[in-house]
């Protein structure tokens, strides 16, 4: 009997061997505009009281179809990481 596959999350755009797009919960907004994120998503996030989030949006045909959270520290390091070997070319031009 053939091996059954197993289902995958969609993969990351750039390869880099990690998944993401994964629901991991619904939640809802009040009338505040508030919400919450549930504890095992903190937890597994590691996020904590006070820590800052950026908050990204990705638009097609003029509307936001994904939002998404990404600690500044993670972000931070994004940013080096794309931008110093820019920046090092720049300089040393």
């Amino acid at each position: 009997m053939a091996k059954k596959e197993k289902s995958k999350p969609y993969g990351s755009p750039l390869d880099t061997g990690t998944s993401c797009c994964k629901v991991e919960s619904v939640i809802s907004i009040d009338e505040r505009g508030q919400m919450v994120l549930p504890k095992e998503i903190r937890d597994k996030a590691k996020i904590g009281a006070g820590d800052k989030l950026a908050v990204m949006s990705w638009e097609k045909n003029g509307k936001v179809c994904c939002i998404s959270l990404i600690k500044i520290e993670d972000l931070t390091v994004m940013a080096k990481d794309m931008l110093g070997p820019m920046m090092k070319e720049i300089i040393t031009k």
